[in-house]
């Protein structure tokens, strides 16, 4: 996408599925680490919520990357960190090479014109102090978009036009308009500079299913007709299904799970990820009743204190005890672009291993170790 005003592709990029080495945004070993402070002064920091705990991710041109988890497993906070609206620990972020996190202020603000955002809760993202106008044209102004006043007024009409918004509401306020269609001006704020990459983070969740759909498809519309980049943060896997190209499956700060969608929906290997599908529930009464639930117990284990060896061990059914609890799963390609951390991935998929029987016996049993039957 250019750096103009226009809504139309970039010369160096096009719209649609990316090319398996036009990587746009590249993450590895991405931290974000959130000191935790005590005494009169909060002058003692005696641990860190890891939020974002080594975080590997590229993200192709025209590609929308989904990213799934529950609340509380890092994705926001990945997401943010990305524009640099959190200063990560360590790790690094490369925007079309570039490093983002030796930026400086100013060679920041001029990059940020190319990555933005669309936040989740619509209303509380606006001023309703500003017209939409105002708000559509604030960050034209912010980054000196030449000009003025008159071409400015085009632009917001324009961007109106994109979103499906009539050309009266440039003089309404955020409190007038539906949440769908205050979330189509967030977008259209977050499309105003045409930016390369656009993370969306919850986009739809506060909003009514019916308008949901409909502000996906939005999201669609426009990255066909700007050749935008998506990173999608959601914690509806139907809605992460329709709009990625490729998901990745967060939880506790990593990655723990990653593939096409179609191939991570169809041979979904890690037990978070089964766990999750398996809460989707199925439009047909006989499949609903009769298929395998997995059920996961107890809470989300805090970020400041995650636990050893591997993270999802105290609650994963699959688990073996003392290597989940002991030793970390490395990441494997176990098909195309299909990675996963897990030690039993394998057996997973060969059907070799099958869940605790309840929640009072935690550990998981491998087909070569269950008795023989008697």
């Amino acid at each position: 996408m250019s750096a103009g005003t226009g809504t139309s592709p970039s010369p160096g990029g096009t719209p649609g599925r990316a090319g398996e080495d036009d990587v746009l945004l590249r993450v590895r070993g991405l931290e974000v680490h959130f000191p935790i402070k005590k005494g009169v002064l909060l002058d003692r920091t005696v641990g860190h919520v890891r939020a974002v705990d080594g975080v590997d991710l590229d993200l192709r041109r025209g590609q929308t990357y989904g990213l799934v988890g529950e609340s509380g497993c890092g994705k926001s906070t990945l997401g943010r960190a990305l524009l640099r609206l959190e200063e990560p620990t360590a790790g690094s972020v490369e925007l079309d090479g570039q490093d983002v996190l030796a930026l400086g202020r100013e060679e920041l603000r001029g990059l940020r014109r190319r990555m933005q955002m669309v936040f989740q809760d619509p209303m509380s993202s606006l001023d309703p102090r500003q017209s939409v106008e105002s708000i559509l044209t604030e960050p034209l102004r912010a980054h000196g978009v030449p000009g003025g006043r008159a071409a400015w007024h085009a632009r917001v009409l324009e961007l109106l036009e994109v979103v499906g918004l009539p050309a009266s509401a440039a003089a309404r306020y955020p409190h007038e308009f539906s949440g769908g269609q205050r979330q189509r001006i967030g977008i259209a704020r977050a499309v105003a500079l045409s930016p390369d990459l656009v993370v969306a983070d919850e986009p739809v969740s506060a909003l009514d299913v019916s308008v949901q759909a409909q502000v996906v498809n939005l999201l669609e519309e426009l990255q066909d007709r700007l050749g935008l980049t998506y990173l999608v943060i959601a914690h509806d896997l139907a809605v992460v299904r329709h709009i990625s190209d490729v998901v990745g499956v967060m939880y506790l700060g990593v990655v723990v799970e990653q593939a096409p969608s179609d191939e991570l929906y169809a041979n979904p290997l890690h037990p978070y990820t089964l766990s999750l599908m398996s809460a989707i529930p199925v439009p047909d009464p006989e499949v609903e009743d009769s298929r395998e639930r997995i059920l996961l117990t107890g809470d989300l284990p805090s970020p400041a204190d995650p636990p050893s060896g591997c993270r999802f061990h105290t609650r994963c059914p699959f688990r073996q005890a003392t290597r989940c609890d002991d030793e970390v799963p490395r990441p494997r390609e176990l098909a195309p672009g299909h990675v996963v951390a897990c030690h039993w991935a394998e057996d997973v998929r060969d059907g070799r291993v099958r869940a605790a029987s309840s929640a009072h016996d935690p550990t998981a049993v491998r087909e070569d170790q269950a008795p023989a039957a008697t």
